[in-house]
């Protein structure tokens, strides 16, 4: 009964077929969440797959929650062996986003697992299905080796994540006594690298804008009018312009985050942005001046501007159009007022004389950073370390958005997030897959937290 012998029992599931077995029969369900049409599926995942998964092998009680605004049901799990014992919440979502069969290589389909090499292809290989069967592999091995995991443990699985979480902080408010937890221990996204073990602490928040500039009905000749009206391309590419400049830069105070704190700073000097096989090379002298890539990544906000269009891009006319609009986002980060981006943006505006540009503001995915210097943080790395041999990667947010608001904030949960993919995965794209080495080592990783968990968690005292 000792921590090598689980994480041996993790490396034989991998190899003997066992985690093949259990990832193929998870990709085979087309969980397209944002098909209607694939409810029943959605549904056909919980019950059917997951449910007699985490009962019989875990010996758990699970249920089905429904959706409290909309149609993608969540599942809720739960093992208990002690008041006295630490809880852990463990989350993965089993939806994935559209198969886009049409676009796969030749040999390869969304649902059925390929192995090709070290990559096992397939839709939610490596987003969300092959790390949460992962995660549940892991904690089946402790509680074979142990006979109990030492902890109690509530799994949350939802299925709506690539639609935008519908529901997932409702659900979280509704059940806070049930989810309640001592930790969050999840995984999802990628890694810093494909061979660099990676711990990440919350996410950069999400908000959608669109600036629109709607001037008139219909197009003018060019030649007629040209000089007597106003082109709302020109003064739309202008608003834009006042907003985020030629490099890149946030021009507006209130879309800027207060500061990176030194914690932060500090745990982002170790870390290299880029790359691996397929990234994009970094532009130099784009963003924040004065900021390592890392930085700018992890720790500070962005504007992008996602799609910009007037009169028919495809084929121009001489004509003055009517209307213009962009389509932007703000990535932002802990520190940054996101309750008040429409404010601020309108304010911004009209203080440039750019009154008659219209500002319509979408639903915001909210920044969360665990602190650093939390004693959970030390523990996970120390654990990771231990396993590995080699430091890991501590990222204290990703540069992406999950939803991990709903636990930081409406479940007030230290977060930690291990995630077993990396950055050339192909998520959300044709060809999904999952790196068999990047496997094998989440599966040891994993096994060595939670027998950790049961062993020798954080002292209550401590934290």
């Amino acid at each position: 009964m000792t921590r090598a012998a689980v994480i041996e029992r993790t490396t034989e599931y991998l190899d003997s077929g066992g985690f093949h077995a259990d990832l193929a029969r998870r990709v085979a369900f087309p969980t397209e969440s944002r098909d209607p049409g694939r409810a029943a599926v959605l549904r056909s995942y919980l019950d059917d797959e997951m449910i007699p998964a985490l009962t019989e092998r875990l010996g758990c009680s699970a249920r089905v929650v429904d959706n409290p605004e909309g149609r993608h049901p969540f599942l809720v799990a739960r093992r208990h062996e002690g008041d006295d014992l630490p809880t852990v919440l463990v989350y993965g979502h089993g939806d994935v986003v559209l198969g886009d069969e049409e676009r796969w290589r030749a040999g390869l389909s969304p649902w059925q697992v390929v192995v090709d090499g070290e990559r096992w292809y397939g839709r939610g290989t490596a987003d969300n299905k092959g790390q949460h069967t992962i995660n549940i592999a892991a904690l089946e091995q402790v509680l074979h080796v142990r006979g109990r995991l030492g902890f109690n443990l509530t799994i949350l699985l939802e299925t709506g994540e690539e639609t935008g979480s519908p529901g997932l902080r409702a659900v979280c408010a509704q059940l806070r006594d049930e989810l309640a937890a001592d930790v969050l221990i999840a995984s999802d996204g990628p890694r810093v690298s494909a061979d660099r073990a990676t711990l990440f602490l919350g996410s950069r928040g999400a908000t959608p804008f669109t600036l629109r500039v709607d001037l008139r009905d219909g197009a003018h000749h060019s030649g007629n009018w040209g000089g007597l009206l106003r082109n709302p391309a020109t003064v739309l590419a202008s608003a834009v312009a006042s907003i985020v400049d030629s490099r890149g830069r946030i021009l507006v105070p209130g879309l800027r985050p207060s500061e990176i704190p030194e914690n932060v700073r500090e745990a982002l000097t170790d870390i290299t942005v880029g790359g691996g096989p397929g990234d994009p090379a970094i532009d130099e002298g784009w963003g924040e001046p004065g900021l390592t890539p890392a930085e700018r990544l992890v720790g500070w906000n962005t504007v992008e501007v996602l799609s910009l269009a007037a009169g028919n891009p495809e084929t121009p006319v001489n004509a003055i159009p009517g209307t213009a609009h962009a389509y932007c986002q703000l990535r932002s980060v802990v520190g940054t007022d996101v309750d008040k981006i429409d404010i601020v943006l309108r304010e911004h505006l009209d203080a440039h004389g750019f009154g008659m540009v219209e500002v319509i503001v979408g639903p915001t995915m909210r920044p969360t950073r665990t602190d650093p210097d939390n004693p959970w943080v030390r523990w996970a790395l120390a654990s990771m370390e231990q396993t590995t041999g080699a430091k890991p990667a501590l990222l204290p947010n990703l540069g992406g958005s999950i939803p991990n608001d709903a636990f930081a904030d409406e479940l007030g949960l230290c977060t930690l997030w291990v995630p077993h993919s990396y950055p050339g995965c192909a998520q959300h794209a044709p060809n999904e897959h999952l790196l068999a080495p990047v496997a094998r080592e989440g599966l040891r990783i994993m096994a060595g937290l939670f027998w950790d968990l049961g062993d020798n968690p954080p002292s209550r005292r401590e934290i």
